[in-house]
């Protein structure tokens, strides 16, 4: 029996080397009943089924196979009152859901194919490239034939894509691309784009081709060298031939030059460009143009197209941005996204849907980056918080020895905030992408937008503008935090911390600028304020706007941090209103008056992100408990990470929250804090539990300090010894410098 207990918990070097240890082992095993054995052996006290147990044990392996589960993890699992997998089901949105993902997971990361024969940081940039885009075709073959197995005939819609997407940016795409890889723009934004802004004809011409990957490897190029979120100063242009029915386009400086666009380098053969379109002279705006840049069978840039990729980057060396200069290049007429607008044939400019539209692509993306960065920030609160259980350092109780890092206080205000933040951003991002389907049924249901009936499209340009600001640069400075609490050992490229922070810093920026996307969403504001004070009805996001009344502080610490948060947003809205006002008095420009303002604009933008994101966190969490969804531990644990982002949120902006707050004092706020650090204390016994439900699996953390087997010492030494410079007992160099240089005697 004790023989089969070594051999199943899976110690590294069992006593079992000698040929009569071998022996006896074998008489063991044939003698007896295995799975009986192995579950009076494992399992029995706790009540689980060996299938569970089973399953368990294969994803406490991971990618080692025997290592043994460090102790201190297994006694958190064990005291744990948060059953994991009840977490992991409702997080991935059912049981059949969670099965599936985890059968598509076993299905890419046993297969050797997929596996790292060498950490991607000690590979050059080209061979990186190289070794992605082979991984990505055998990636997407393999992914293509799963899809066909579970879904032999696919309906291409914005969900289809946005579910795709997901599959390539979520677990299984992060765990074989912990870079990203060359093709997420092509079923992200080019796919999209199509989809929204080409007619039946043009989707039926391109749309399965680039589906199917048939001769078709699209990107998305709109950011240029000199002009990024500010789209009208653009300087690509489209001028359009009547006589050939032919569009010419040109990058007609250096600056004009198409920059970032993922895919572009060295992987797409078409771009949907975004240009200025000129007819006869008149320029009518920004148009999407489809443009192939590389010769379809031979790849070699076309003529007139000038490529190449943009260089190494802080993260997402995998995605093989690019640069992209056009000179004269022609495209037929119809390579004109026309839903929204068109050219005829004789010239004649058609304006059909709102010009607004033209930009649907940048909302779609803005609306999915909330997922993408709190899936970053939790991959990072996973592997910070099992190190910290691993980690002991320094005695809180002298007469006893040192405990985990993650005892004390301070590290856990610095983890387990960061959990409450992704799992509330999760609620808020299913609500925006709910929201973001019922605008573009407004819009059909209008004719694009065109006729009567609400629409609600200016209020989801503002929410998805500072909600993706505020989110991506909290999440940003989270990752690193948590890399912060790993001490020196986060600073690792094992570690993976720089893998996600570079793609988490990167949402900061792409698909418009932090700084940018607050003053679209501060002009909005603006404009509701005003028509607050007219007594018009408000969107739902904005209605806190007509409720002046005080504060009243009762006895619910949750509602009091949401409605302080709301007032001060209220009071910076119509302070920033002021001092526009103020200026435009003294015979300014209005431009000029926003630029003078700017400062409180972006302050009130971010003040209502903060509102929002607490507000629609509670009320979400309210609609789970009603629907009866969640099970008792679950909800349990998910009320206390809601309630501590409140509070977190309402500390960390407790400046402005005092200022705009006069009612607020010292009592009060110390009654906050002390009710944050109750959470902490209450959610510590869990917390280990609680990343264990996110159920990333150890490919998808890439991380030697993250991994559910907690061995992260051995982890460590392993990766050390895997080092290409460590393969050789003297590297070449000494014989070919240090050695002359010594001899030298400097």
């Amino acid at each position: 029996m004790i023989l089969v207990e070594i051999f199943i918990m899976g110690v590294r070097e069992p006593p079992l080397s000698t040929p009569l240890s071998i022996l006896l082992l074998c008489l063991v095993l044939q003698k007896c009943c295995w799975k009986p054995l192995v579950h009076s052996a494992i399992g029995q006290s706790d009540g689980r089924s060996w299938k569970s147990l089973k399953t368990e044990r294969e994803r406490e392996i991971g990618d080692t196979g025997t290592m043994s589960v460090n102790a201190d993890l297994q006694k958190e699992r064990a005291a744990a009152t948060l059953d994991s997998e009840d977490f992991a089901r409702w997080w991935a949105g059912g049981a059949s859901q969670l099965e599936e993902r985890r059968a598509l997971d076993r299905r890419f990361y046993d297969d050797p194919d997929f596996a790292e024969a060498v950490h991607p940081s000690c590979l050059s940039y080209k061979e990186r490239y190289e070794q992605t885009v082979a991984r990505s075709t055998r990636f997407l073959a393999k992914l293509r034939q799963w899809q066909r197995e579970k879904q032999p005939q696919l309906d291409l819609s914005v969900n289809t894509l946005r579910d795709f997407r997901l599959l390539l940016s979520g677990s299984l795409g992060t765990g074989l691309f912990q870079q990203s890889f060359p093709l997420r723009v092509h079923f992200s934004m080019f796919m999209t784009t199509l989809l929204g802004q080409g007619t039946e004809e043009q989707q039926a011409q391109w749309l399965n081709r680039s589906w199917h990957m048939d001769g078709v490897l699209g990107t998305y190029a709109q950011t240029e060298l000199g002009h990024g979120t500010f789209v009208r100063g653009l300087e690509t242009r489209a001028d359009y031939d009547a006589e050939r029915q032919e569009f010419i386009l040109n990058t007609p400086t250096q600056s004009a030059y198409k920059w970032w666009p993922g895919g572009l380098g060295n992987t797409a053969n078409v771009a949907i460009v975004l240009a200025q379109l000129y007819v006869k002279g008149k320029h009518y705006g920004l148009q999407s143009f489809l443009v192939r840049i590389r010769d379809e069978r031979t790849h070699e840039p076309l003529t007139g197209v000038d490529v190449g990729d943009i260089g190494p980057r802080l993260g997402g060396n995998g995605v093989n941005n690019g640069f992209l200069g056009l000179h004269d290049v022609r495209i037929p007429r119809n390579q004109m996204l026309m839903k929204n607008a068109q050219v005829l044939a004789d010239g004649t400019f058609v304006q059909g849907r709102p010009p607004l539209l033209l930009y649907g692509t940048m909302v779609y993306v803005r609306v999915i980056t909330l997922k993408d960065v709190l899936f970053g920030l939790l991959q990072a609160a996973t592997i910070a918080t099992r190190y910290s259980v691993v980690r002991r350092q320094s005695r809180i109780d002298v007469d006893q020895p040192e405990v985990s890092v993650l005892d004390h206080t301070t590290q856990q205000a610095k983890i387990l905030p960061q959990i409450a933040r992704g799992v509330s951003y999760r609620l808020v991002s299913d609500w925006l992408w709910r929201f973001y389907e019922q605008v573009l049924q407004q819009l059909e249901d209008a004719g694009g937008g065109a006729g009567g009936g609400r629409n609600s499209l200016p209020e989801l340009h503002a929410l998805s503008c500072c909600l993706k600001a505020v989110a991506t640069d909290e999440a940003s400075q989270g990752v690193d935090l948590l890399r912060k609490s790993c001490g020196g050992h986060g600073f690792l490229s094992s570690a993976n911390f720089d893998s996600i922070y570079g793609l988490t810093a990167a949402a900061y920026t792409y698909e418009g600028e932090y700084t940018v996307l607050l003053l679209q969403t501060a002009r909005f504001l603006v404009r509701q304020y005003v028509d607050s004070l007219k007594r018009k009805v408000l969107p739902p996001s904005v209605s806190y706007l007509r409720d002046t009344a005080r504060l009243v502080w009762g006895k619910n610490l949750v509602a009091n941090c949401v409605r302080a948060l709301e007032i001060s947003a209220l009071e910076q809205v119509r302070q920033a209103w002021q001092s526009q006002s103020a200026h435009k008095t003294k015979r300014v420009s209005p431009e000029m008056a926003s630029n003078l303002a700017g400062r409180q604009l972006t302050s009130a933008a971010v003040a209502h992100a903060h509102a929002f994101f607490t507000r629609n966190a509670l009320g979400e969490l309210e609609s789970l408990r009603r629907k009866g969804d969640l099970g008792p531990s679950v909800a349990l644990v998910l009320g206390e990470l809601v309630e501590l982002f409140v509070l977190d949120t309402f500390l960390r902006q407790s400046g402005c929250v005092l200022r705009w707050n006069g009612g607020i004092n010292g009592t009060q706020l110390r009654f906050v804090e002390r009710r944050f650090e109750e959470l902490l204390a209450k959610l510590r016994p869990n917390a280990v539990a609680l990343v264990d439900g996110f159920d990333f699996h150890d490919r998808v953390l890439g991380s030697t300090l993250g991994c559910h087997d907690g061995r992260v010492y051995e982890r460590l030494m392993e990766e050390a010894r895997r080092n290409p410079v460590n393969q050789e007992p003297v590297n070449s160099s000494f014989y070919n410098h240090l050695l002359p240089m010594m001899r030298g005697k400097l």
